[in-house]
C-alpha cells in the first residue's frame, strides 16, 4: 500500500492534506501517454507530472473538484470529478497557424466554480505585470484590492479590501499569519514579488482554521517552492526615481527528497527628488537586504513533507525636507526629517503526514517565531515597536463515514510580546503581552455535483479579549452550467494596535490623545465584526468568445471598534471606543472577456457605503472612494520555436471623490475642501521574451501626470501647528518610468 502512494511534491501549505487518492492517465488523441503533463487542482498547489506511461496518482482536496491537466502543445483541459474511479484524460493537439503553435494558456488570475469559499487566485503571471517590487505593489492589476499611499512622506502603500483597511484583512505566508502587529505598516514591502509563486484572496470570512482576526478578508501568498526553483534566477531592477532593485535565487537538489533554495533581495534609492516642489522628498531614500533560505524536503513513499524557513530582514528610511541631514538634523528643528530603521527574522516550519494505510486521514504542524525590531522618528515624534511572535497549529484531517463528509479540526497557539514605546504630545510605555490557546473544528460536505458547504467554529481564550467563539459559514450552489451562487457568514475578533497600524498620521502636528481607559489595550475594548455577503459567478462564450461576468455583495457590521477619529479637530487624533454604528458595505461588479487567444479585457466596478459614528456624527469614511472604476488590457503575441514573445499589459483606474477629514478651523491657506476630487491614473508594461530564459521589460506608472495638489499641508513649516502629511487620496508625484530584466537558468 505504502509504494502505491504519491504525495504531490507541491506543498499544500495550510495542511489540509489529501483525503483520498485519485488516479488516472494522460494520453494524446492516439493513445499514447504523455510524459510529463501537469495534472493539478484549480486554484491550488496541489499537482504532480504523469510518468513515463502517463500515470498519475494525486491527492484529492476538500477545497475543489476541478481537476486541470495540461501539457505543452494540446489544448488544457479542466474535468470535474464526481466520482473515485480510474480516469484517463485524452489530450488534444492545438491547431496551427503558419507553423506556429498555439497553446492555452492559462488565465493568470482565476476564479473556481467548485469552492465553498470565494478565493480568487493571483498566479505568478499576473504579478510579473507589475514589475516592482514587492506585495503592497502587487495589487494593482487586480480589481478586488485597493491601493493607495498612506502619506505623502513616508512613500509607504497601504492596501484596502471591501473597503476596510490592511488591518481587518488577515495575511498570512502559506497559511501562518505574518503581517501583523507591529509589521503592520511596511510589512508588505518586506516581501518581495519575485518570491511569491502566486495569491489566493478570500473576500468575507474565511477559515476558522487560520484563526480568528480576520474581518474583511485573508490574503495568503504561496513562496516559490524549492522542488520547483530554477538553479538560477536574477532580476534588475531600475526606475527614473532613483530606485534600483536586485532580485536573485539560487536552488539545488541535494535528492529526490531534499531541495534548497535561497532567495535574495536588495534595493537602494540614494538620490533626492522633489518633482512637486514642497521642499519634501517625493519618496524616502533608504536601503533594504532581504535573504531567504528555504528547505524542502518530500517522502512521497511514507507520507512526509516539511518545509522550513529561514529569513533575515533589514530595512533603513530616510524621508523629510530635502535639505534634511540625519547627522545633524535629527531630533531637532533644523529641517523635518524621518528615519525608520526596521531589523526582522523569522523562522518557521511545515510538517505533513499522510497516513499510509488511511490515505484520507492526515496531520499538520505548523510553527512560526518572528522577532520585529522598528526604531523610528517623525520629525520630533518617536515611535519604537519591538514585538516577539510564537504561533503554532497542528490540525487533523479526515473524514465520516465517506468523502463527501470531511473535517478538520485542531489547536492552535499564539504568543506575542510588544515592547513599545511612544514620546509624542505624551510619553508612555505601552508595552504588554498577548496571549492565547484555541481550538477548532470545521465541517465540509459536498455533494460532488453541485453543491458544497463549509460551517466551522472555533473557541479562544486570550488573557485581554478573554474566551469567545468565532462561527463561520460558507455555501456553495452551481445552478446551472459555468455559474456558481456562494454565501457566506463569519465573526471575526482582533486587538486593534492603534500606533502600530496609524503610523502615517505621525507625520503631523497633530496631537494624540485615548479617550477611554478602562478597556485592556491601550484603555479601548476589543473589535468585533460581522461579515456576511453574497457572489455570484457566471462564465460563458459571447459570439464564441471566452467570457466571465461576477457580483458580489459583502455587508461588515462592527459591534466593538477602536474608532480613529480625523475629525474632532484637524490638531487632534482621538481613538476611542464606537459609541453607535460602523459598517462598510461594498459592492463590486466585474466582467472580463478574450475577444481572440492571448488577449485580455477586464473591467470592473466598485461602490462603497463605509460610515462610523465619530465623536462629531455619524460621517463617511475619509479617504476612501464611495465609486472606482478598473480596466485592463493585456495582450501576447504567439510564442515562437525559440520562445520569443512580446506582451503588453495596460492597466486604468478611476476613483471618485472622497471624503476629506475636516480643516474648517485651520486658517485659510491651510484649509481644504471637504471631498477631493476624482481621478484617474493609467499603468502600462511592455515585456520582450527573447527566449525561454532571457526577457526585459519597461513600463510607466501614472502616465497621465495626475498629481495631488497641496499634498502636505504648511510644508513652509512643518513645526507648525497645523503641519499634516497624511490626507493622502491620490498620487503626490508625477510620472514614473522603469526598466529592468529577467534571466534564468533551467
Amino acid at each position: 500500500m505504502q509504494n502505491k502512494i504519491i504525495i504531490s511534491l507541491l506543498f499544500f501549505s495550510n495542511f489540509i492534506f489529501s483525503q483520498e487518492l485519485l488516479k488516472g492517465k494522460v494520453v494524446d488523441e492516439d493513445n499514447l501517454p504523455l510524459y510529463g503533463a501537469n495534472v493539478f487542482w484549480e486554484n491550488t498547489s496541489i499537482g504532480t507530472t504523469a510518468d513515463t506511461k502517463g500515470l498519475f496518482s494525486l491527492s484529492k482536496t476538500p477545497t475543489t473538484n476541478a481537476l486541470v491537466i495540461s501539457f505543452i502543445g494540446f489544448e488544457t483541459q479542466v474535468v470535474n470529478i464526481t466520482t473515485n474511479d480510474f480516469i484517463t484524460i485524452q489530450l488534444k493537439e492545438t491547431k496551427t497557424l503558419n507553423e506556429l503553435e498555439i497553446t492555452k494558456i492559462r488565465k493568470s488570475t482565476e476564479n473556481s466554480l467548485y469552492s465553498a469559499i470565494n478565493v480568487q487566485k493571483m498566479g505568478h503571471k499576473e504579478l510579473l505585470k507589475a514589475a516592482c517590487c514587492n506585495l503592497s505593489e502587487s495589487f494593482s492589476t487586480n480589481p478586488s484590492i485597493d491601493v493607495n499611499f498612506s502619506d505623502a512622506v513616508t512613500g509607504n502603500k497601504q492596501i484596502k479590501m471591501l473597503g476596510l483597511t490592511s488591518p481587518y484583512i488577515l495575511m498570512a505566508e502559506e497559511n501562518i499569519p505574518s503581517v501583523r502587529g507591529a509589521s503592520q505598516a511596511y510589512g508588505l514591502s518586506f516581501i518581495p514579488g519575485t518570491w511569491v509563486e502566486s495569491i489566493q484572496i478570500t473576500k468575507g470570512a474565511g477559515s476558522v482554521i487560520n484563526g480568528y482576526e480576520s474581518i474583511s478578508g485573508q490574503i495568503n501568498y504561496e513562496l516559490l517552492k524549492p522542488f520547483q526553483g530554477e538553479p538560477f534566477f536574477l532580476n534588475l531592477y531600475g526606475s527614473m526615481d532613483s530606485r534600483y532593485e536586485l532580485n536573485t535565487h539560487f536552488t539545488q537538489q541535494f535528492s529526490d527528497q531534499l531541495s534548497s533554495s535561497v532567495f535574495i533581495h536588495g534595493n537602494t534609492r540614494n538620490v533626492k527628488n522633489d518633482n512637486n516642489n514642497d521642499g519634501f522628498l517625493d519618496n524616502p531614500l533608504g536601503k533594504q537586504i532581504n535573504i531567504l533560505n528555504r528547505w524542502q524536503y518530500n517522502n512521497a513513499e511514507k507520507g512526509w513533507v516539511s518545509f522550513l524557513n529561514l529569513r533575515y530582514l533589514r530595512d533603513d528610511k530616510n524621508s523629510g525636507q530635502v535639505n534634511f541631514n540625519p547627522d545633524v538634523d535629527r531630533l531637532t528643528t533644523n529641517f523635518w526629517g524621518s528615519e525608520i530603521t526596521t531589523e526582522r527574522f523569522e523562522i518557521s516550519n511545515k510538517t505533513g503526514y499522510v497516513f499510509p494505510d488511511e490515505p484520507y486521514k492526515s496531520i499538520g504542524f505548523q510553527n512560526s517565531f518572528q522577532a520585529h525590531k522598528q526604531d523610528s522618528y517623525f520629525g520630533l515624534n518617536q515611535y519604537n515597536i519591538h514585538q516577539k511572535s510564537y504561533y503554532s497549529n497542528l490540525i487533523y484531517n479526515s473524514i465520516i463515514s465517506n468523502t463527501k463528509n470531511k473535517f478538520a479540526t485542531g489547536i492552535n497557539f499564539s504568543y506575542d510580546a510588544y515592547d513599545e514605546f511612544v514620546a509624542f504630545n505624551f510619553v508612555q510605555d505601552f508595552s504588554r503581552i498577548d496571549n492565547s490557546i484555541g481550538t477548532f473544528f470545521e465541517y465540509t460536505y459536498d455533494n460532488l455535483d453541485n453543491f458544497s458547504l463549509v460551517v466551522g467554529t472555533r473557541i479562544d481564550n486570550h488573557n485581554r479579549l478573554g474566551t469567545f467563539i468565532t462561527p463561520r459559514l460558507h455555501l456553495r450552489y452551481n445552478p446551472w452550467h459555468d455559474a456558481v451562487i456562494r454565501a457566506s457568514a463569519g465573526r471575526g475578533k482582533r486587538a486593534a494596535n492603534i500606533f502600530a497600524e496609524n503610523q502615517s498620521l505621525f507625520a503631523s502636528s497633530r496631537n494624540f490623545s485615548i479617550l477611554n481607559n478602562d478597556g485592556k489595550i491601550y484603555g479601548l475594548d476589543a473589535e468585533i465584526a460581522w461579515n456576511y455577503g453574497m457572489s455570484f459567478i457566471q462564465k460563458f462564450k459571447l459570439w464564441n468568445m471566452e467570457s466571465e461576468f461576477v457580483l458580489d455583495y459583502y455587508r461588515t457590521d462592527f459591534q466593538q471598534r477602536a474608532v480613529v477619529d480625523l475629525d474632532y479637530s484637524p490638531q487632534q487624533v482621538v481613538f476611542h471606543n464606537l459609541n453607535g454604528a460602523s459598517f462598510a458595505n461594498s459592492f463590486q461588479a466585474e466582467f472580463s472577456i478574450m475577444p481572440f487567444t492571448h488577449f485580455n479585457i477586464k473591467t470592473a466596478y466598485k461602490y462603497y457605503d463605509v460610515q462610523t459614528e465619530y465623536l462629531t456624527g455619524k460621517l463617511e469614511q475619509p479617504l476612501q472612494a464611495k465609486h472606482r472604476f478598473f480596466a485592463n488590457v493585456a495582450y501576447e503575441t504567439h510564442i515562437l520555436d525559440k520562445g520569443q514573445q512580446w506582451k503588453f499589459d495596460f492597466t486604468y483606474n478611476w476613483l471618485g471623490k472622497q471624503r476629506l477629514p475636516t480643516t474648517q478651523t485651520n486658517p485659510s491657506q491651510y484649509r481644504l475642501a471637504n471631498y477631493s476630487s476624482a481621478f484617474a491614473t493609467l499603468n502600462a508594461q511592455i515585456t520582450r521574451t527573447f527566449s525561454s530564459t532571457f526577457e526585459v521589460y519597461i513600463g510607466g506608472e501614472n502616465i497621465g501626470n495626475y498629481k495631488q495638489k497641496n499634498a502636505i499641508i504648511q510644508a513652509e513649516n512643518p513645526f507648525g501647528t497645523y503641519f499634516d502629511s497624511s490626507m493622502i487620496y491620490g498620487p503626490v508625484f508625477g510620472q514614473m518610468y522603469y526598466a529592468g530584466l529577467r534571466f534564468k537558468i533551467k
